[in-house]
């Protein structure tokens, strides 16, 4: 126990055999219980070797349903336990577990609910990270603040995070992904709650261990998701659970930008085809409705902005 507070880790094991003894042994001693939970990879959990280890839970997926299915697997198990904070750690090695006393501290003081580590807060961290996975995070952090409410975090996709129990049991795990999009998923939900998020910096650790999922895949599979959760998110928070001037100015920004675009696109097509001067009423009605759209739309995103929940 860490100030009365009974901590967890869960492990979601995956073809790790080489790096999960290790895993386990870079642990603090104050985590009270070990949830390891096996997603039927092609390489066996080596129980003997991990037999020297306390406090151990194994946990076992029928069949493999990805990283995000094995945590929930291990949340449910805490939460049943009545476990009071959770922290996920992968089992590859390339989390330094010396920071899960930083990263569940925030959740003790009661400063947030969920907390996780943040690669792009130090210098030599962000240096030392490979040049296509920086500029992927760069872009997907931003699209997922966009998609997620969390505008004053960054790296969402950072896997390596703590989090009340008593916060888990809230969420809905039918809306929460079990494979890659299980983070932003994850953090999608806990908006819902009105989670406070607290970034953790630390530097990211990049061993043997290679990702199952190509860098070229990875736009294909986050774009419909990410614009998925941001409609569905857009249309609970401003249409369904409350109706603000926020909800006003989508309301209408929408529809007149929409128009501005299309009708502009249309007549510019009609009269260059044509070789004849558009008029002026026409080129006037085009560069206001998209003037004015545009405007009504920033309103709207300030507002989302400063709505966002916030740590202390």
């Amino acid at each position: 126990m860490l100030n009365q507070n009974k901590i967890a880790v869960v492990i979601p094991y995956y073809n790790a055999s080489n790096h999960i003894v290790d895993v386990v042994r870079e642990l603090p001693d104050f985590i009270d219980n070990i949830y390891i939970v096996d997603d039927c990879g092609d390489e066996t959990l080596p129980k003997e070797e991990l037999s020297v280890f306390k406090n151990l839970v194994y946990l076992t997926n029928e069949v493999n349903i990805g990283v995000g299915g094995a945590t929930k697997a291990g949340f449910k198990a805490a939460i049943v336990d009545n476990i009071d904070i959770v922290v996920k750690v992968d089992a590859d090695d390339q989390m330094d577990t010396s920071y899960i006393e930083a990263l569940i501290n925030p959740l003790i003081n009661n400063n947030a609910e969920y907390a996780k580590g943040n690669r792009f807060r130090d210098f030599k961290a962000l240096k030392s990270m490979p040049l296509v996975r920086k500029i992927g995070n760069l872009v997907l952090s931003f699209l997922t603040k966009a998609a997620t409410g969390y505008w004053n975090n960054f790296d969402p996709t950072n896997g390596f995070f703590a989090v009340k129990t008593e916060t888990l049991a809230k969420l809905d795990y039918d809306n929460i992904a079990d494979r890659y999009y299980f983070e932003t998923s994850l953090i999608a939900e806990l908006y819902f709650q009105d989670a406070r998020i607290k970034d953790i910096a630390m530097p990211a650790i990049y061993g043997t261990e290679k990702s199952s999922m190509s860098v070229w895949k990875m736009p294909f599979v986050f774009l419909p998701k990410l614009f998925k959760t941001f409609v569905k998110r857009i249309t609970k928070s401003y249409f369904i659970y409350d109706f603000n001037m926020s909800s006003i100015y989508i309301l209408f920004g929408v529809p007149l930008f929409l128009f501005g675009l299309i009708y502009g696109v249309y007549n510019w097509w009609f009269y260059t085809s044509q070789s004849i001067f558009a008029p002026t009423g026409t080129i006037m009605l085009v560069t206001l409705t998209i003037i004015i759209g545009f405007q009504l739309l920033l309103q709207a995103i300030h507002y989302d902005i400063t709505k966002a929940p916030k740590s202390n």
